[in-house]
């Protein structure tokens, strides 16, 4: 399609207007279920540090479980449907949780974020089909620029909300206010077109076949097995510096521990700036170009941030990383989209998803481990040299034509 991309027409669209207005009240409640719950579990606990880790561990595990399972369904069932159920489910759990905290069982705070990590298995791939079923493909990359630039400014604002409403209501209100979140969720996807029927719907389940099918869709295709190696590559590198940058900022450069807002604040406003130019020119730059570029910037800053010892140019690097990190994301979810038939699209990102925050996870619990064994410098190259690796995956894809989707001709969409 030869239809010149613009912002204006973009945000014209009546889908991306709805989820645009669907995921800021989602990161509403977000930002204010993480930060109410991180301080209250502190409170609660006295610092206790395992208890704060079970925090994470209640919002990853499920993706490791949920993800093939929640991609799965969203193949089989209505988008729309999917996506305001989720919320809904939500929102209940939160009158529940609530209902559990005036008979003085504080503990069920773990279960929002559980929850909530769960239905987003299955609401986050309904999402990507909507995005395939109503916006133009010339327009899929600058909406997925608009996504992720309401991402990052929730980024810098997300903590700043959380915790006013923690500090200043209590508990109660937060987890109140993340309900009503989730139901004004619910409500502004109301307004998107009736789902039409989908392909396997009432269908007796398999799911294990379904997730197989997938498995083969994604082997079937060039761009989809080597976007699932950058996936894994990005995934180790992420996981190495995530738990250690507190450790750049008081060891390497002898700063105190309150810098590190600064760093936060820096990137934040990068993402920012860096998905608003995305919008600008991302429709003049294919996504395979987009990702490569991009995943090489944060590699080399990854390592160079290791390098330095002068806090100005840690900064500078850091918001280069931040500037060019959305593109990361766009150019991702714009190659899986453009390259994926509709109907697999769930499957595709309940197989790749995982491997992402896997190999993250991987890396992060023995972060710690190689920084004692090693250096902090030594751990920010390795990570960098990751990242670098992602980059080689992705060079074949050059040489593929732009449009090219997966070749699944002998592959049946239910086996």
């Amino acid at each position: 399609m030869n239809a010149k991309a613009s912002a204006s027409s973009l945000l014209s669209n009546r889908f991306v207007q709805v989820i645009l207005m669907s995921t800021l009240f989602l990161q509403i409640g977000i930002w204010v279920r993480n930060i109410a719950i991180l301080l209250y579990v502190k409170k609660m606990t006295h610092d206790d540090a395992f208890a704060v880790s079970l925090i994470s561990v209640a919002e990853y595990a499920p993706i490791f479980v949920f993800s093939f399972v929640g991609g799965t369904f969203a193949d089989r069932w209505r988008p729309k449907r999917t996506m305001v159920s989720c919320d809904l489910l939500s929102a209940a759990s939160i009158v529940a949780i609530l209902l559990a905290m005036m008979f003085g069982s504080w503990k069920i705070v773990f279960f929002a974020t559980f929850v909530s990590s769960i239905l987003s298995q299955f609401s986050q791939p309904a999402g990507l089909k909507l995005f395939k079923l109503h916006v133009p493909e010339h327009l899929l990359q600058k909406g997925m620029s608009a996504y992720q630039t309401l991402f990052a400014v929730f980024m810098i604002f997300g903590p700043v909300v959380g915790m006013y409403v923690y500090q200043t209501y209590g508990i109660e209100t937060a987890i109140s206010i993340m309900g009503i979140a989730f139901l004004l969720s619910a409500a502004s996807l109301s307004f998107l077109p009736r789902d039409r029927k989908m392909d396997g719907e009432g269908e007796k389940a398999r799911v294990w076949e379904d997730i197989k099918a997938g498995v083969r869709y994604i082997r079937s295709s060039v761009i989809l097995r080597n976007l699932g190696g950058a996936f894994f590559a990005v995934g180790l590198g992420f996981g190495l510096i995530q738990p250690l940058s507190i450790f750049l900022i008081t060891e390497r450069l002898g700063r105190p521990e309150s810098d590190l807002q600064w760093f936060s604040l820096i990137n934040g406003i990068a993402m920012i700036i860096g998905g608003v130019a995305a919008m600008s020119f991302s429709s003049k730059v294919s996504p395979q170009k987009l990702l490569t570029f991009s995943m090489a910037a944060v590699g080399l800053t990854t390592a160079a941030m290791g390098l330095s010892t002068n806090y100005a140019v840690t900064l500078a690097l850091q918001f280069i990383s931040g500037l060019v990190f959305p593109c990361v994301n766009i150019g991702i979810n714009t190659l899986m989209m453009q390259n994926t038939e509709e109907s697999f699209l769930g499957r595709v990102n309940g197989i790749l998803s995982p491997l992402f925050t896997g190999s993250m996870v991987v890396t992060m619990m023995v972060s710690g481990i190689a920084k004692n064994a090693f250096s902090l410098v030594a751990v920010f190259i390795l990570a960098g040299m990751f990242i670098l690796a992602g980059v080689l995956a992705l060079i074949p894809l050059f040489k593929v034509k732009d449009g090219l989707k997966a070749k699944t001709a002998d592959l049946p969409d239910r086996v």
